[in-house]
């Protein structure tokens, strides 16, 4: 669908089934219902009794965290119940966070940990694979802000990530118009809304801040069971700069879709 859209994405084929942090889900069957971010970005005001979707395990509450990436610290220390050893490495990202350093992402055991802080029961060994996958997506989430970015200035080189929050609980304008579409027309649009929200802050090479918003969705898993995610990246419509990119990239779409549909009927009619 293009950058004013969602971008599918399938995990990659190394692994059973991206973002300095951890937002992906399991690796699910067709069965499993949406896909559900593995780090909860809500607050701990969340009631017990019945935890709402696409929560994390990981507190972002105010006063807990690093107000950059949202993050409390961590421990690498086996958890009290915790039967398997699980690797402390944390993986470098691709991402710049400054001119020197690059965001890294939490480990499989800060990872499980998050998980029993929440009081989440996640099979030891699954969380390597979830951490995989969430890592993946949020490399593909970048990759998509770099084709905004490089359509905006090409001499923007590399910009960095600031900063940014996870906003699982708060649907985005666009999401909201997409969920009312679908309940109109539901053979037609997604009816499921996304399963995680992230706000990305670019800092590019002028110092200039844009802000990201960042839908994640699940789509319906490869024949051999493996996940499938959607996502939609695009600069959020709070600057006249990003206004003015949405309205090109949208344009594009248009007449890109316009086109191919041109081609498309020239060819059955020379038949």
């Amino acid at each position: 669908m293009g950058q004013a859209a969602s971008q599918s994405v399938s995990a990659p084929p190394s692994a059973p089934a991206s973002c300095p942090i951890d937002h992906s889900a399991n690796k699910l069957s067709s069965s499993s219902g949406p896909a559900k971010c593995p780090i909860d970005h809500s607050s701990k005001a969340a009631a017990a009794t019945a935890p709402p979707p696409a929560q994390c395990p990981i507190s972002h509450d105010a006063g807990e965290i690093n107000p950059l990436n949202q993050m409390p610290n961590l421990s690498q220390t086996p958890a009290a119940q915790q039967l398997a050893e699980l690797p402390t490495e944390r993986e470098v990202s691709s991402i710049p966070r400054d001119g020197s350093s690059r965001w890294e992402y939490p480990s499989p055991q800060q990872f499980y940990n998050a998980l029993v802080r929440k009081g989440w029961e996640t099979p030891e060994e699954h969380v390597e694979t979830m951490v995989q996958i969430h890592n993946f997506l949020n490399e593909q989430a970048w990759q998509e802000i770099l084709k905004w970015e490089k359509k905006e200035d090409p001499s923007n080189a590399e910009p960095q990530l600031a900063r940014f929050k996870g906003r699982p609980g708060e649907l985005s304008p666009k999401a909201r118009f997409w969920l009312f579409a679908g309940w109109l027309l539901p053979s037609r649009f997604n009816t499921e809304p996304p399963f995680d929200r992230h706000d990305w802050i670019v800092r590019r090479n002028s110092g200039e801040e844009v802000r990201y918003v960042i839908d994640y969705y699940s789509a319906p898993p490869e024949p051999d069971g493996s996940p499938v995610f959607s996502l939609d990246v695009r600069p959020a419509l709070d600057s006249v700069g990003s206004i003015k990119q949405r309205i090109l990239a949208a344009s594009e779409d248009v007449w890109a879709n316009f086109r191919e549909e041109s081609k498309r009927n020239s060819s059955q009619d020379a038949h």
